[in-house]
């Protein structure tokens, strides 16, 4: 056998050995996933007398229709959409601009506010919390959803993010933009910003998904039940025995909570790509 002809079975060997242990990686990663949505579709009867009944029917959607006709679950998904919905647009909005701002304006004291941004990184939820919720409760904020939202606005990993995006964009468009008499408002709107589309997009998945499984901010903010959002309303109806006599019902609640995330994960997941690897600015 020649060196080339064992060269190249040594490498196809290798690219077998290299697909294998990924296909063993990807099923210890799905397992859990579907083993929640098995425990979902039985009868939390059948569970408690023999847990391994997950493995064999009849199964059931029992658990899904008792989640989706408690009284107030639809509400609490309207909630959920608006609160994530509205974080995710204004920490866009807010990022981008100051963004755009740090990579390519020149300001007094820029570097050192930039500087200030970072540290919001290093600062943890819980050091806030009591100042926040104080300063929301003479606001008269608390069972809003100005309340829920404007919390999450200040995003330090989007400024961050955006402002190193706008900086790997060539400055030869704003010069060339700048010879068609155009304004920096239009430079950032027309000729930047639909280059950071896939920067936008990963931050407004990573955003929307925070904004969506939050459970901390709108537990202590939200005490009215209508101004719930998902995941503080699924809790809510949960018995001290529910991990013990509904587990059925509970994984149902899981995979409910949990659908749309990934429904707007797979739709944006190529701008995810494409951001990570800088394929869209070249």
């Amino acid at each position: 056998m020649s060196a080339t002809a064992a060269s190249i079975k040594g490498r196809a060997f290798g690219d077998h050995l290299l697909l294998a242990l990924v296909i063993l990686l990807s099923i210890v990663m799905i397992a859990p996933v579907l083993w929640v949505i098995g425990l979902s579709l039985k009868d939390n009867t059948e569970l408690m007398a023999d847990p391994n009944s997950v493995f064999h029917a009849p199964y059931t959607l029992k658990n899904y229709i008792n989640t989706v006709g408690t009284s107030s679950v639809f509400i609490w998904v309207r909630n959920s959409i608006i609160v994530s919905g509205g974080l995710t647009l204004g920490t866009l909005i807010l990022s981008s601009l100051a963004g755009y701002g740090f990579a390519r304006l020149n300001f007094p004291g820029r570097d050192v506010l930039f500087v200030i941004v970072l540290f919001g990184l290093a600062v943890p939820e819980q050091a806030v919390l009591v100042a926040r919720h104080q300063i929301f409760s003479m606001l008269k904020f608390h069972n809003t959803y100005q309340g829920l939202i404007l919390p999450g606005l200040s995003a330090p990993f989007g400024v961050f993010l955006m402002t190193q995006y706008f900086k790997a964009i060539p400055r030869e468009l704003d010069e060339a933009a700048m010879l068609d008499n155009a304004s920096r408002l239009r430079i950032f709107w027309k000729v930047l910003l639909p280059l950071t589309l896939p920067a936008q997009a990963t931050l407004g998945i990573f955003t929307f998904l925070g904004a969506w499984n939050d459970y901390f901010w709108p537990l202590i903010s939200a005490t009215k039940k209508d101004m719930f959002t998902l995941t503080v309303g699924m809790a809510s109806t949960q018995t001290n025995f529910a991990q013990s006599e509904g587990i059925g019902f509970l994984m149902a609640q899981a995979v409910f909570a949990g659908a749309p995330i990934l429904i707007v994960y797979l739709f944006f997941q190529k701008y995810i790509v494409t951001a990570v690897s800088g394929a869209a600015v070249r």
